[in-house]
């Protein structure tokens, strides 16, 4: 071998030619299955390989990933892991010369079915699909950085890859094989395909740019949908915290707005999947909003208050089609319920996490989604939808009720424009107790900026209120004239009522 190296060495030209012969020794000692001579040619191009950087190893390279190839279309698994190795070592060389011709689409595919592998020994079954992750790791650091290289990113490459990793992330956990002994593997061989999965996982997505996310997110969705995986949601809200991690903060959004669209396109789905689609979109957009959200934060607001709209419309007509016939899906209203929770709650965490500029917006863009009383002081019903309409006030108002905890005001007319505090003092007129009541808790946290309120909680009258010891600030000028504007134009009936 050190003749050989030497030999390569002084005479690089000679390179294809040594490829070449070794290439086909290997084939003829596979199809005679004389698997020792196999290892020593596999061993002999390995080292080569790792020694010769010269301009002319294009050609070697090709004889040699022709012999990977051969190893990995043989139904031998210790074959299989012989030439992922292989790869595996040829994937982490930086060669000096591109390559205008070479392709690995055999790679991606070959690797991606060793990943579902369902080889009956329990222990080979896991080196399979281990060296079918691995050799998926390698050809993505292989090709990600070459753009001569064919695009690791293109929707044929990352349909196959991406379902790969997350079938082994999904049945692979809390499973693990008998451990070799410590003489046969080293520490690396020894972890399980889930923590190896996961991390392949995060340096692909690690290494996409902004124009790749959208083909590495999309067939995590499918995948979801295809094995019914939003309705467990632990699954499917792991999978995307791994990606919210892993890609650059700047791109947060992007996922964000896929999540949305995927929401959309499920708006006639069972509850249950879009109820697990909400709760995924809440954490990633907690983390989003530490990173950049952009321009799709009432974007986030919109589509998550039309599924409230639309989860009530199902609620009250008990079908998708807003009429019930033989074949109509029947609307379980409990799911309904439940789904309304969550997005109301994904609505007032959302909200939590931006600046109070952007939580003043997200107030007056739901107040603008309410029905608002007419004036006559009574709801706007229709004829055909009165409860309809109670129900989705009492949605956005809770949702208005989650927005407005916690918000920190230091100026009352500006935090209460017009706009916002006209319609919600004029539901506080109506006959609905439960509308008023959500009105008065939104009026509360808006004003209280001591946290004074829960103090009041069990207080009906008392003589004497200093006892609760109440944090009060000077009424400023502007104050002074917000009350004024109010007590004016909303007198004393709203107290009455």
């Amino acid at each position: 071998m050190e003749k050989l190296t030497f030999y390569a060495l002084s005479a690089p030209e000679k390179l294809d030619r040594i490829g070449a012969y070794l290439s086909e020794r290997l084939s003829r000692d596979v199809a005679r299955h004389r698997y020792g001579y196999v290892c020593i040619a596999m061993e002999a191009l390995d080292q080569l390989l790792m020694a010769c950087h010269c301009q002319s190893i294009n050609l070697f390279v090709e004889s040699f990933l022709k012999m990977v190839r051969k190893l990995l279309e043989s139904d031998k698994p210790n074959l299989q892991i012989l030439g992922t190795n292989s790869f595996v070592k040829f994937a982490n060389i930086e060669e000096d010369t591109p390559s205008y011709h070479r392709s690995y689409d055999f790679f991606v595919s070959r690797f991606s079915e060793m990943c579902h592998s369902n080889y009956e020994d329990p222990d080979i079954r896991t080196k399979i699909r281990m060296a079918g992750i691995k050799g998926l790791q390698g050809v993505v650091r292989k090709t990600v950085n070459d753009e001569l290289q064919a695009n690791i990113w293109d929707p044929q490459h990352m349909d196959k890859i991406v379902p790969s990793l997350l079938f082994n992330l999904q049945s692979g956990e809390r499973t693990e094989s008998r451990s070799p002994s410590p003489l046969q593997a080293s520490e690396k061989e020894k972890e399980s395909p889930v923590e190896l999965t996961e991390r392949c996982f995060r340096e692909l997505l690690g290494r996409a740019a902004y124009g790749n996310i959208k083909n590495a997110v999309t067939p995590v969705l499918m995948h979801l949908d295809n094995h019914s995986l939003w309705e467990g949601k632990t699954f499917a809200v792991r999978c995307f915290k791994i990606i919210m991690y892993s890609i650059q903060s700047q791109h947060s959004h992007l996922v964000i707005q896929q999540l949305l669209g995927h929401l959309d396109a499920n708006s006639k789905n069972s509850a249950k999947v879009r109820a697990g689609i909400v709760e995924v979109l809440l954490e990633a957009a907690a983390i989003a909003a530490s990173g950049s959200v952009g321009p799709t934060v009432l974007e986030v607001f919109n589509t998550l208050l039309r599924q409230l709209r639309l989860s009530v419309d199902y609620e009250l007509t008990g079908s998708y089609d807003g009429c019930t016939s033989i074949g109509t899906k029947i609307i379980k209203a409990h799911e309904e319920r439940q789904l309304q929770e969550a997005v109301i709650r994904t609505i007032g965490s959302f909200a939590n996490t931006l600046p109070t500029y952007q939580r003043s917006e997200v107030m007056l863009f739901i107040m603008g989604k309410i029905p608002v009383p007419g004036v006559n002081l009574t709801l706007p019903s229709t004829e055909s939808e009165p409860e309809g309409t109670r129900m989705i006030q009492v949605m956005l108002l809770k949702s208005l009720v989650q927005v407005t905890a916690g918000f920190q005001t230091t100026n009352m007319l500006t935090a209460l424009p017009s706009s916002f505090l006209e319609p919600l003092l004029s539901f506080s007129l109506t006959d609905d107790p439960e509308v008023r009541l959500l009105v008065l808790q939104i009026l509360l946290s808006l004003i209280d900026r001591h946290d004074n309120r829960p103090k009041f909680s069990k207080i009906s009258i008392i003589s004497d209120i200093s006892v609760l010891k109440l944090k009060v600030d000077k009424c400023s000028r502007q104050d002074n004239l917000f009350m004024k504007k109010v007590l004016l134009h909303h007198p004393c009936e709203i107290l009455v009522k």
